[in-house]
């Protein structure tokens, strides 16, 4: 009896399989990248919170609120590049407050020219 090796195990395409190997590192880089959105929504949200503990006065308070509504709004867009389109489970489980949502996508209020950070 003779046994003939499945075709699987014969030559490969190289554009197919170099493809798959450059999709796999694309996706691993999207993912690492949203990975990183998402720690900078975390340290966003964390500093807002920190903030209206402290009864910071008006300015400071609303360059918190922008700059948290801005690394939202980026995790937001980078979410939905990658095909991820439902954000209510990203607000709950970052505890996205009502007043950083009503935000997004707006420009900040308080910019001094002068400045280059929020």
């Amino acid at each position: 009896m003779t046994v003939r090796p499945p075709g699987n195990f014969g030559k490969s395409d190289p554009m197919k399989s170099g493809l798959a190997v450059l999709e796999y590192e694309l996706m691993a880089e999207r993912a690492s990248a949203l990975g990183r959105h998402g720690q900078a929504v975390e340290k966003a949200i964390a500093a807002l919170v920190a903030g209206e503990s402290k009864a910071l006065d008006t300015e400071k308070h609303e360059r918190l609120l922008d700059a948290a509504a801005e690394a939202v709004w980026g995790f937001f867009v980078h979410r939905e590049t990658c095909g991820l389109h439902n954000g209510e489970d990203v607000i709950r489980e970052y505890g996205i407050p009502g007043k950083v949502l009503a935000r997004l996508g707006a420009k900040p209020r308080h910019v001094d020219p002068d400045k280059d950070e929020l």
